[in-house]
């Protein structure tokens, strides 16, 4: 039975789903149906977070093994076999079990400035209506979040802390297995950084797949009327479904969600105190894999 040959482990909030959208459209890749199966973050387990909204995470992550096989059941010839769950990096016990049921898998990371990913993932879950807290006070109320149960969506700082967490794949997979990118570069230039993907895969780097639409946004809705219309069933969404073809359809949907969507300004004293607690992180995992972080390094 086909399990994967490669998984994209996060960091999430850091263009996992853009980066899965891109390699599902490579004919020798195949995908996984269903992004984010979290299956080796949660293998044999009972997935249930209790925060606001954390049943969405319980309920779809794949948790027994002829379930995750049947994600690939699918497969006909493509050479690469992969997956993308963003909380692989973070969730300890993800490597082990990767190495045991795949040991010569390949694997990307993207990571991002920490402080950007913190706050990105705030306004995710401020966008879908479950933080009420303001950022400063989301911060505040974290580790009592944790000690609750709640989903690692909610971890905006200890998430960030990337060093720890490469380590546990690096000493189980080795450095010529894992190959990292930074969010910036794939931002800046995702043709580059998508050609190195394909060729770390061994498939054919010349393709050209479809970048041009934005993926996972992020921001604060400026209409939360029309936010929930847009995100809930609807009559009009019914409507276009007769007489819109797919792809158009997600097009048009995403074009008038960034309409909707406005992105807040993190504040000037609260990005100078995390990019102090984070410093020495930072300088540890540059380092450790070798990529100039000098940016990530705010004075």
């Amino acid at each position: 039975m086909t399990l994967p040959n490669f998984a994209v482990i996060g960091a999430a909030k850091s263009g996992t789903t853009a980066l899965y959208e891109y390699l599902k459209q490579h004919p020798d890749v195949y995908m996984s149906p269903q992004k984010e199966t979290n299956f080796f973050a949660f293998e044999g387990r009972e997935v249930g977070f209790r925060g606001p909204g954390d049943e969405g995470i319980s309920q779809s992550s794949i948790t027994e093994i002829a379930t995750y096989r049947a994600q690939f059941a699918g497969v006909a010839g493509e050479t690469a076999i992969g997956e993308a769950s963003p909380w692989y990096l973070y969730l300890p016990g993800t490597a082990g079990s990767l190495r045991r049921h795949v040991p010569d898998a390949r694997l990307i990371v993207l990571l991002r400035n920490p402080v950007d990913r913190a706050f990105s993932s705030y306004l995710h879950l401020v966008k879908d209506g479950r933080e009420k807290l303001s950022f400063e006070e989301g911060l505040e109320a974290e580790e009592a979040r944790i000690e609750q149960g709640w989903e690692p969506l909610w971890h905006y700082k200890r998430a960030g802390l990337y060093t720890a967490q490469v380590k546990r794949f690096l000493e189980l997979f080795g450095r010529n297995r894992m190959r990292f990118y930074l969010y910036d570069d794939f931002a800046a230039d995702v043709g580059s950084v998508v050609k190195d993907v394909y060729e770390y895969l061994d498939v054919d780097s010349s393709f050209l797949p479809d970048t041009s639409t934005k993926h996972n946004i992020t921001g604060v809705p400026r209409n939360r009327l029309l936010w929930r219309l847009l995100r809930g069933p609807n009559l009009v969404e019914s409507t276009a479904k007769l007489f819109i073809p797919p792809r158009l359809q997600h097009e048009l949907k995403l074009r008038v969600v960034q309409g909707l969507l406005k992105k807040p300004v993190l504040r000037l004293n609260t990005r100078r105190e995390l990019a102090r607690g984070y410093r020495k992180d930072v300088l540890h995992l540059q380092d450790l894999i070798g990529l100039d972080l000098s940016r990530w390094i705010e004075e």
